[in-house]
């Protein structure tokens, strides 16, 4: 007697036709993987989602008509069982975290092969997360594990060790300082300023300087700056 087996549901939003299109015929070649239902936006989710019970959401991050998060978080209030992956070119770090933050089990690049494609919707299906690439192994990707398990991901970012002056360059950088205005603040040259910038960055695995005060007013690090870094000698 042969056993059959139990396809994994999947439910498109995807607001490009020719993506959207591209995608679920990839998708229905899969033995193991069925399309239930392919839609362009995010209107009536609950409905569909209620209708055709789908074990993987597949979302586009970037959806025109409405916000994807907030789409996200309804799914998860009400289907706490389906699995959301977020598709989208190059994900924000700070977007990363907001989506993990609101339930998201995966990121699926859309230069991404066919074969990671289809890898990260059978590990999201087992229970794993799965983060974009260009983030696997930096200390973002940690940020985002401390954010799944339910402990403040500011946590993290507060035990990388900066020294005094970073501290001081991040506290303007949260004010709306520029380069040169930090210079003159602190009374030193804006190369010098550039320089910490730069170290900074790469401490907290970030590309720009909006990205850190994004953070720090996300994770209300500026409140307890001055006992939570830890501070070496400059």
């Amino acid at each position: 007697m042969l056993i059959k087996m139990k396809k994994i549901r999947i439910l498109l939003i995807e607001d490009n036709r020719l993506l959207r299109e591209g995608l679920t015929a990839m998708l229905k070649k899969q033995a193991d993987m069925n399309v239930v239902e392919t839609i362009g936006n995010g209107e009536n989710i609950l409905a569909i989602m209620g209708k055709f019970k789908p074990d993987v959401l597949l979302l586009d991050l970037g959806l025109r008509s409405r916000s994807s998060l907030n789409l996200v978080k309804l799914v998860k209030k009400n289907f706490s069982a389906s699995k959301i992956i977020v598709m989208d070119l190059i994900p924000l770090q700070a977007d990363v975290l907001e989506f993990v933050q609101a339930g998201v089990s995966g990121f699926i690049l859309k230069d991404a092969t066919v074969n990671d494609f289809l890898k990260t919707i059978r590990s999201v299906v087992k229970g794993l997360q799965v983060l974009p690439p260009n983030l696997t192994g930096s200390l973002f990707s940690q940020i985002v594990e401390y954010a799944v398990s339910g402990s403040n991901p500011s946590a993290l970012i507060e035990s990388v060790r900066m020294t005094k002056r970073e501290k001081q360059v991040i506290e303007l950088i949260s004010e709306g300082h520029t380069n040169k205005e930090i210079a003159q603040e602190l009374h030193l040259s804006t190369y010098t300023v550039k320089s910490h910038v730069h170290n900074i960055l790469e401490k907290l695995a970030l590309s720009t300087r909006v990205q850190i005060a994004k953070y720090l007013h996300d994770s209300k690090k500026i409140d307890s700056a001055n006992k939570d870094i830890s501070l070496l000698d400059e």
